[in-house]
């Protein structure tokens, strides 16, 4: 069973719609596939139309349970979706795993625990991670044999892929753990030569370490999102449909190499050889551990020479379409774009300065930062139109600051805000930069 993580740090990447129709395209090519969602904000349920109201548990209830060490039938909360596509949807209660699992021995192995209770059901798990370094994550990670990068052919983007594979090198120097990690490029448009000078430089660093196939910039997926199904069932000829499935089969052709290696990496675990002592073998296997890391230390280092050979401000040329203004779907997708920024993270607006952030099941969100002495119940954000969209705005001296969600009493990083730092606790607090 192969166990593929969607990771990156930065929000708005496009995580969950590889997730959900990477799944849907592995199942559609045969593979029995569970789809597992991991973020608190459980999208994969809304992009699959998976009604909330009657999801009484999640994936949540389960990894609570195997912490616990308690009993429980993991598919009670699976939801088929398709012919081998199932789903293990999330729920606001993800934000309380840290706090809940406090103490607990070996949390971080809940998921892969959990999933082994699946060995021999599945040929695929595909996890749809937050968007934040922390306990879920970790948990991913050391669950997943396949780790799969999207990256956005942008500027910003390079940031988030920088330090996703700095936070790889260390699992992997922390963890003797054999992971596949792979570069995606996602949401590309030929139209921008920005899209186009990245997705050349990304293929020039990284080289192997990259997936062949590149998902297009396509308006039908976000059509297919709001409609709650995969691409593949709204839209079966759309250029987002064909990306996709080159994807699942792309990962699909490697089955046999990975599963090869595997079998090699065993013999050398378990196999007494004549070859020589324990101490040889032992040896070879921290050899291909530091390998590893090499090669992870070595993609880190190619994102941030990457990042460092771009100039910054041509991330502002030509982010319109270069030739015929009759593209009226392309423009219309990036003034989307354009909007749904603007809809979630914290913006400048004048001197003020608006929060705003998105917990559709939360009873109370707060936001407690050194600019209120770290007492949340001095800043309590508006639940604005019932739908759980929240708002607050606050007045701040220009200067940098350092902030957490509140989010029903449980302390989170900002799930909207890319811009981070490790606290002395070794969570991430939220930076905020008022100019």
């Amino acid at each position: 069973m192969r166990t593929i993580a969607v990771v990156n740090q930065k929000g708005g990447c496009g995580k969950t719609t590889v997730s959900i129709n990477l799944a849907s395209c592995l199942a559609q090519e045969g593979k029995k596939t569970l789809l597992v969602d991991i973020d608190p904000q459980g999208h994969c349920a809304v992009g699959l139309a998976v009604p909330e109201e009657q999801t009484e548990q999640s994936i949540y209830d389960a990894l609570i349970s195997v912490g616990r060490k308690e009993l429980f039938n993991f598919s009670e909360i699976l939801w088929e979706i398709s012919d081998n596509f199932e789903l293990a949807p999330a729920s606001i209660d993800l934000a309380a795993f840290d706090q809940q699992t406090n103490g607990i021995t070996d949390r971080e192995n809940c998921l892969g625990t959990l999933l082994k209770t699946s060995a021999g059901k599945y040929d695929y798990v595909v996890i749809d991670c937050p968007p934040a370094v922390g306990l879920l994550t970790f948990n991913a990670l050391r669950a997943a044999t396949d780790v799969i990068v999207p990256v956005e052919t942008g500027y910003f983007s390079l940031h988030g892929l920088s330090k996703q594979l700095e936070t790889l090198n260390i699992l992997c120097k922390q963890c003797s753990q054999d992971i596949n990690v792979m570069v995606l490029a996602s949401m590309y448009d030929i139209r921008t030569k920005m899209g186009r000078e990245i997705l050349a430089e990304l293929k020039k660093h990284f080289s192997d370490k990259m997936f062949k196939t590149v998902v297009n910039f396509n308006t039908k997926l976000k059509e297919a999102a709001s409609l709650g199904q995969p691409i593949g069932e709204y839209d079966p000829a759309s250029k987002g449909h064909k990306d996709f499935l080159a994807l699942a089969q792309e990962l699909i052709a490697t089955d046999t190499q990975v599963e090869s290696e595997a079998i090699s990496v065993a013999r050398k675990k378990l196999a007494i050889t004549p070859i020589g002592p324990a101490s040889e073998q032992i040896a070879d296997r921290h050899d291909q551990i530091k390998d590893l890391n090499k090669s992870i230390e070595s993609m880190s280092s190619s994102a941030q020479e990457l990042l460092a050979g771009i100039n910054a401000t041509s991330d502002s040329i030509e982010i319109v379409p270069e030739a015929q203004p009759e593209q009226p779907l392309v423009l219309q997708e990036l003034a989307l774009d354009e909007k749904l920024n603007d809809f979630y993270g914290v913006r400048q607006f004048g001197p003020g300065t608006r929060f705003i952030t998105l917990y559709p099941r939360a009873n109370s969100v707060q936001i407690a930062g050194d600019f209120n002495n770290w007492q949340p119940e001095k800043t309590v954000m508006t639940n604005a139109d019932g739908t759980g969209k929240w708002i607050l705005d606050l007045d701040l001296a220009p200067g940098k600051y350092r902030y957490r969600m509140v989010v029903d009493g449980q302390w989170q990083q900002d799930p909207y805000n890319e811009n981070s730092e490790m606290n002395p606790y070794g969570e991430y607090n939220s930076i905020l930069e008022v100019k």
